[in-house]
């Protein structure tokens, strides 16, 4: 058996990273498994994607589509004829996608046109905002895939209300827990720890992406403005993505405890994730990872497609409107901000779950 592993972003690659490490181990033992790692090269740039695959262990891709930068409409257009040429030439068995990036629907597409069977890892969330990219391509994604991993059972019942039917529906957990569990150990200071004598607990850190908060010039200048107040006399460490940094250097942001830097490999950003006073993100995966870590989570965003990182973990919505800000950093300085758990089955076996259901799914025992 021949299974396609999809990755096209960096989210993708802590997600499949586990699961090529339990393939491989299969393999091992002398089941007829085998796999091709697929890169899209949706992320094309060293600092959004080469290097995680050098820190998580995963191998070189057997396939590497290189589709490059454009719109949405044009990376999904080229990812889809590349990749209708590799099964073309050589089908697998079976397509696996994983989260909700461009290159999860674009080979999703391509794989079921050719009959062949499509599974999606984090199958079934869902944020209701229909003006997201992600929301699109996970509905896309879902409406013609075979089998769902889901990481919950919110993802289940979303599922289900769109007449999956439960024999396709497996609650494994959450491949990315299992890649951040592994690596606790090898976590790495990064260099802006020394170049800024930061201390446990004694800074905050920021990610921003999303259109909606770094797209309008005048929104992304207010979050940055009462970010900078709320933190008062810490620094607010801030890797940036190559979509913020273009829009910010429109407004010339200018805050002395903001410090912008280039994006880190996985083990020095979750580093700083772990020792960090809190986290305030517009992203859906870094809310997981700091619902596992408990860190306080303020998320920039009116809705979530991970709520359990809300009800559970230590996550809170904020929206995206810069006034939300200065309350949460006063609630999260009294002493306020509630503990959180960790969301079932997000225990670092998920990909041993996942492998075991596609051996059973196809026989392979």
């Amino acid at each position: 058996m021949l299974i396609d592993i999809i990755a096209g972003a960096r989210p993708n690659f802590m997600k499949i990273a586990p699961i090529i490490e339990e393939l491989r181990a299969i393999k091992a033992k002398g089941v007829n498994v085998d796999y091709r790692l697929v890169h899209t090269g949706q992320h094309y740039d060293r600092a959004m994607s080469g290097n995680f695959f050098e820190q998580l262990g995963i191998p070189h891709p057997d396939i590497n589509l290189e589709v490059g930068s454009g719109t949405q409409a044009q990376q999904t257009a080229r990812i889809m004829e590349r990749y209708e040429s590799v099964l073309l030439e050589n089908p697998a068995h079976l397509c696996m996608v994983v989260g909700d990036v461009t290159s999860t629907m674009a080979c999703s597409i391509a794989a079921k046109k050719l009959n062949i069977s499509v599974a999606h890892v984090e199958g079934g969330i869902r944020s209701g905002d229909m003006t997201m990219p992600e929301e699109v391509n996970r509905m896309v994604t879902d409406s013609i895939t075979d089998y769902f991993f889901t990481t919950s059972e919110t993802a289940n019942a979303n599922l289900r209300k769109s007449g999956v039917a439960d024999n396709r529906i497996f609650f494994v957990g959450n491949t990315m827990i299992d890649t951040l569990l592994k690596n606790m150990s090898r976590l790495e200071k990064p260099e802006i720890w020394g170049k800024e004598k930061l201390q446990s607990q004694k800074y905050y850190t920021l990610t921003l992406h999303r259109p909606a908060n770094v797209d309008d010039e005048k929104s992304l200048k207010g979050l940055i403005e009462e970010i900078s107040k709320g933190a008062e006399e810490l620094p607010v460490i801030f890797p940036v993505h190559p979509r913020t940094a273009k829009n910010l250097e429109k407004i010339g942001v200018d805050y002395p405890n903001i410090i912008m830097t280039e994006p880190m490999g996985y083990l020095q950003f979750i580093y700083l994730v772990k020792n960090t006073r809190a986290v305030i993100t517009d992203s859906g995966g870094i809310t997981e990872e700091a619902t596992v870590l408990g860190v306080p989570c303020m998320t920039l965003r009116d809705s979530t497609e991970r709520p359990e990182t809300v009800t559970v973990g230590t996550n809170e919505l904020l929206g995206i409107k810069p006034e939300a800000v200065g309350p949460a950093f006063e609630r999260l300085k009294r002493g306020e901000w509630k503990k959180g758990e960790i969301p079932e089955l997000w225990d670092g076996k998920t990909a041993q779950r996942i492998v075991e259901h596609i051996l059973n799914l196809y026989n392979l025992y």
